[in-house]
């Protein structure tokens, strides 16, 4: 087996090289150094959250890890077989924080979509909290995504994850495909449904959720966008709410996200969250800038030729397609205008 050396300080230089870069060795049986993790970080090498996912990664394809320790700039995975089943991971057995479960999630995702049977998997740590998917974005916008490449995930939130404390649990029930169908994505279609998702913590007053939902509604109804609504009043160990509306059209989906903190009002929660979603309907593009991120890994595994337009081209998708390049034979494309166009290694399930 050949060694992959991946470097971490390439590109726009965050966890996302980690993450994706084990996820792909695990479902491809490379083994891979990641090296100068993070080196441009103001604290570089490992946070919990990535020690997490190389732990849960290393976990779910039966591999041997070594060096994933908080700070470490190098980890090493010799990967052994996927073969699905249930799993835990909490972030906070690393270190307590609110380090994301949604990206541990999104760690180990790839390879359980093709895995030889389905899986559950119990994440513990932040749920809603910066610089991470939401919960309610997964679900609701990523999931329904998900789903046009022939792969299932179901989610659950029994308990609410935000900044400084985290302790929030998803749960993720794993249907994989046999193989990924192939996606197109170049024009949107109509809109299918509009949902605005208020969350707060029941440490704060319930009458947040309908300030937040209601400014949310009110500014996408102005565009001449309804909405369906749904309010979510739950349990966790740190004050918190999040406005997530998502948009999602016969060939495209778009998610915004706005976290509340202290001193911010509940209306200008919403209000800017829909902004985002406002502005996005206004364009052409088929999928927000942060979804297209997160499909292109999957359209890098699809058997064929997928395309979408990006809302804008960030650095971080750059990067993503650097990385999935180096570790598939996948071919990518990416316009100025937002088009990416990638055609797939076609990937069996069980391999």
């Amino acid at each position: 087996m050949s060694l992959v050396r991946i470097d971490g300080s390439q590109g726009e230089g965050g966890g996302q090289i980690v993450r994706t870069s084990l996820s792909l060795a695990a479902l491809t049986g490379q083994e891979i150094e990641l090296e100068h993790i993070r080196a441009g970080r103001p604290r570089p090498g490992l946070a919990a959250q990535h020690v997490t996912c190389c732990q849960a990664v290393a976990q779910i394809c039966q591999g041997k890890l070594e060096h994933a320790e908080l700070g470490s700039q190098t980890v090493r995975l010799t990967p052994g077989r996927v073969t699905g089943g249930e799993y835990e991971f909490d972030v906070a057995a690393v270190r307590p924080s609110a380090g994301s479960a949604c990206l541990v999630l999104q760690s180990v995702l790839p390879p359980l979509a093709f895995a030889p049977r389905p899986s559950t998997v119990r994440i513990y740590g932040g749920t809603d909290v910066p610089w991470s998917p939401v919960f309610a974005y997964l679900k609701h916008t990523f999931a329904p995504a998900l789903a046009r490449f022939g792969i299932g995930l179901e989610l659950s939130r029994s308990r609410g994850g935000f900044y400084p404390a985290g302790g929030g649990c998803i749960t993720a029930h794993v249907r994989p495909c046999t193989k990924a169908a192939a996606v197109d994505l170049r024009s949107r279609g109509e809109l299918l449904g509009a949902t605005v998702i208020s969350t707060v913590t029941d440490g704060l007053p319930r009458r947040i959720l309908q300030r937040q939902t209601s400014a949310a509604s009110h500014a996408l109804k102005a565009a001449g966008i309804e909405t369906q609504v749904e309010e979510h009043y739950i349990s966790s160990h740190s004050p918190g709410t999040s406005c997530v509306i998502s948009l999602n059209y016969g060939h495209g989906h778009g998610g915004f996200t706005t976290l509340g903190k202290r001193g911010k009002p509940a209306e200008r929660v919403g209000q800017e969250a829909a902004q985002e979603a406002v502005q996005f309907a206004a364009s052409d593009a088929t999928v927000d800038q942060h979804l297209a991120d997160q499909l292109l890994l999957y359209m890098a595994l699809a058997e064929g030729r997928s395309e979408l337009r990006a809302e804008c081209v960030t650095e971080h998708l750059r990067t993503h397609a650097a990385v999935a390049c180096q570790m598939t034979d996948a071919q990518v494309e990416l316009q100025e205008n937002g088009m990416l166009t990638v055609t797939g290694v076609g990937v069996s399930a069980g391999v």
